[in-house]
C-alpha cells in the first residue's frame, strides 16, 4: 500500500533546477499535473506566432526576466512575478527581447500554437521534467 508521502504528486518541485535542465526556446516542458491542468516551464526568446485558443484560458507567469503579450490593441509587458491570464478566444503573441523564464498553468489539451498552422514552433508532444 502506497503512502501518501510517497506519491509523486508530493515532492517540490525547484523550478531554477527544472530550468537549468534545457535551454531551448518555445518548447515547454511539464512539470506537474493537477486537475486535468498541466504546468510547464518555458522559456522564450524573441516573437512567437499570433495565435489563440478557443476551449482554453493560459495563464503565464514570469519567473525570471520579462516579456511582452501582444494583443491585437495593446501591449501587456510582464515582469518577474507578475502574471497575466489569456482568456479563451482571444489573439495574442508573447515577444521577449531577451531570454524570458515562464510558467505556464492550461489544461492538458493545449496546444502551444493554438490555431495557428502548424509551424516549426508547434508542439505536439511535451517532455515532462
Amino acid at each position: 500500500m502506497q503512502h501518501k508521502c510517497e506519491d509523486h504528486h508530493m515532492h517540490k518541485i525547484n523550478t531554477a533546477e527544472k530550468l537549468a535542465l534545457f535551454s531551448d526556446h518555445w518548447n515547454p516542458r511539464i512539470v506537474g499535473e493537477l486537475n486535468g491542468q498541466h504546468v510547464k516551464l518555458v522559456k522564450f526568446q524573441g516573437e512567437f506566432v499570433w495565435h489563440k485558443h478557443d476551449h482554453e484560458d493560459e495563464l503565464f507567469y514570469v519567473l525570471k526576466g520579462s516579456f511582452r503579450m501582444e494583443f491585437r490593441d495593446r501591449t501587456v509587458v510582464l515582469s518577474e512575478n507578475e502574471f497575466l491570464i489569456v482568456p479563451r478566444g482571444v489573439e495574442h503573441r508573447p515577444v521577449a527581447d531577451e531570454e524570458v523564464c515562464v510558467m505556464l498553468f492550461e489544461p492538458a489539451s493545449t496546444l502551444n500554437t493554438g490555431d495557428a498552422a502548424s509551424n516549426e514552433l508547434t508542439r505536439t508532444v511535451l517532455e515532462k521534467l
